[in-house]
This record gives structure tokens, sequence and C-alpha cells, in this order.
């Protein structure tokens, strides 16, 4: 029976999930800048109303961005934190990914998806990927770039949009607008998305042990500079 424990502090919002077996326990909330007070709070939660300890998991994962580099230091910290005692297995995932996954559950006939994250600065973070047999491949890296710089591959219509960087909706250039089908702004990346991700990264041994659990910023550039400061 396959245990997981899921976080992410990547956006606004500060969300936990735990698999346990067929049983799924998931909080979310939307906190801007409250993620340290809760996301231990939130672990706690969930590992108590099933009734596990940490020692228990098969493996713990988490939002390793992009995303607000505080928000993804935070989930981070907590993952080592919790899996170095017991070397616990850690799962990074792509928030943007994991967005993915969530336009796919809402719109199941999407053939592409354009994943957005808010990067501040009058920026976004993106990725867009394709959809086969129900999985998901990455048709581009992930960017951060000008919203008015995001662009569709080749023969990509219909692309389902998702996540915070759609607030730069308007700022996309037309070529990209017209290429838009669904649009779900209004969606963050959530912990409970990341558990069948999580369960596939185990079956595939991308796990990897506490110390190697790293955030990425995808904008380092700019995050040397503020380390530097």
């Amino acid at each position: 029976m396959t245990k997981v424990l899921a976080l992410d502090t990547s956006t606004d919002a500060c969300s936990v999930a735990l698999l346990n077996g067929e049983q799924r326990i998931c909080r979310f909330e939307v906190v801007p800048r409250g993620h340290t007070q809760l996301l231990l709070p939130m672990v706690e939660s969930v590992l108590e109303e099933a009734k596990l300890s940490v020692k228990e998991l098969d493996a713990i994962a988490f939002g390793r961005g992009p995303g607000s580099f505080a928000g993804i230091r935070i989930a981070t910290g907590a993952t080592q934190g919790l899996a170095v005692a017991f070397d616990t297995p850690v799962i990074p995932l792509s928030t943007l990914e994991t967005l993915a996954y969530q336009a796919l559950a809402l719109c199941p006939e999407a053939g592409f998806i354009l994943s957005t994250l808010d990067a501040r600065m009058d920026e976004v973070y993106w990725a867009v990927y394709k959809v086969e047999n129900g999985t998901i491949f990455a048709l581009t890296e992930e960017q951060v770039t000008a919203p008015s710089a995001v662009v569709l591959p080749e023969k990509v219509s219909q692309c389902v949009a998702i996540g915070p960087g759609l607030n730069y909706l308007d700022q996309l250039n037309s070529l990209v607008q017209n290429g838009l089908g669904r649009v779900l702004s209004d969606q963050y990346p959530q912990a409970e998305s990341m558990l069948n991700m999580a369960v596939s990264a185990l079956e595939r041994g991308d796990q990897v042990p506490p110390e190697e659990a790293l955030p990425v910023y995808v904008r380092e550039g700019t995050w040397k500079k503020r380390s530097e400061q």
C-alpha cells in the first residue's frame, strides 16, 4: 500500500496531500506570506487523520519550482527536514507540469496545455505540453519571459491555458491568444495533483535522497543577484 506525502508552497497557495493506499487526505488554502506558519500544521493534520508517521512514508514529494523563490525554499526546507531523519526518499516535481495535469483533469479532451505562473516583475513562468494517451510530454523548456514573449509551437491550437500567469492574458501576443481554447486562470498548483505524479515517479525510480532535493528557480540570474545583496 503506497504512502506518499506531497507539499507545495510555490505560489500564494499552500497545500498538503497524503496518499495512504486508496485514501487521499488534502489541505489547501490561499495564504500569501503565511506558508511558514501553515505548512507543518497541515502536514501534522493529514498524518494524524491517516494515523501515520513520517517514518511510514514511501516518499515525500514537493513542488520544486518554478514559482516564488521564498515559497519554493519553504517547501524544499520542510521536505528535507521531514525526510532526513528517516532517510525517506524525496520526489521533486515541476509546478508547471503539476498545473498541466490539473488542466488535463479539468479538460480531459485537451491535446495541448500552456501552464503559467506569475513570476512578478511583469514576467511569467511558462511551458507548453502535449497530451498523449493521458500522459503529458513537454514541448518546450520551462521559461521565464515577458508575457508578450510566450510562444506556442507550430500546429498547436485550442491549447488549454492554466495558472495564475494568465493574469497577464491581455499581454500575450495575438498568435498565442488565438491559439488558446479554454482558460483556467483561477488554478494554483495543488499537492493533491502531485500524488499520482509521485507514484509514477516512484515506479520509475525517480526519487532522490533528501540532500539532493533542490529547488528549481528558472530565473537563476535574478536569484543570485538577490542572494549577493
